[in-house]
């Protein structure tokens, strides 16, 4: 299992999400990827699509199961990773620098989000 990154928080749904001024990036964490499996397909959202907190930004496959990536974040897509439709499994092997899925623009609060000491705790996974 990979460390959690400290600059970046993280949801109950094994998301996480890092600000650069009013851009916010979105990916799996390293546990969600896991409990997932290897990843064969991600349906990116198109450029400049409207997303709100809790809607379906994203859709990813693996070989255990389908499941929608839902937005902690509200605001636009401006950015999706091209590396991630081509080679999904990019996601599993790099989650929290390579295979980070969309890039949103907001300038709203994202909801519910935790700290990496708090979604550790929250996995139980090991020091951080």
């Amino acid at each position: 299992m990979q460390k959690l990154p400290q600059d970046r928080f993280y949801t109950r749904d094994d998301l996480w999400v890092r600000a650069e001024g009013d851009i916010w990036t979105l990916g799996m964490s390293d546990y969600g990827q896991n409990e997932l499996g290897e990843l064969v397909f991600v349906e990116l959202p198109a450029l400049n699509h409207p997303v709100r907190i809790g809607q379906s930004v994203a859709v990813v496959e693996s070989v255990k199961s389908v499941s929608e990536v839902s937005s902690p974040i509200g605001g636009m897509v401006i950015e999706s990773n091209p590396l991630v439709g081509e080679s999904p499994v990019i996601v599993n092997d790099s989650p929290y620098e390579e295979g980070w899925i969309v890039r949103i623009k907001s300038e709203e609060a994202p909801a519910n989000l935790l700290s990496p000491a708090q979604y550790a705790a929250w996995r139980r996974l090991p020091e951080l």
